[in-house]
C-alpha cells in the first residue's frame, strides 16, 4: 500500500486529529485514512446527491432565459 506525508499541518489540527482518533478508539494514522477516504467519497457521491437534490427541490419551475426576466421585472415598474 502507498504512503502519504503531509507536511506543515498546524499543531492544533494535529492534536484534533488525535483526540478525536482517541475518542474513535483508533490510532492517528488510521483516523486519517478514514477521514480522507470519507471525503473523497463525499466529494464523488455527495455531488450527485446534491445535484438530484437540487433537480427535485427545482422541478416544474419556469426554464428560461434570466435576461427576459429581469426585462419583464424592470417593464412592470
Amino acid at each position: 500500500m502507498a504512503q502519504l506525508l503531509v507536511r506543515d499541518v498546524p499543531r492544533d489540527v494535529v492534536e484534533a486529529l488525535k483526540r478525536q482518533a482517541a475518542s474513535h478508539g483508533r490510532s492517528a494514522e488510521a483516523e486519517h485514512r478514514l477521514i480522507l477516504e470519507k471525503a473523497l467519497k463525499a466529494g464523488r457521491d455527495g455531488f450527485r446527491d446534491r445535484a438530484a437534490q437540487l433537480r427535485d427541490k427545482t422541478a416544474g419551475r419556469i426554464i428560461g432565459e434570466s435576461a427576459e426576466l429581469i426585462r419583464q421585472d424592470r417593464d412592470s415598474r
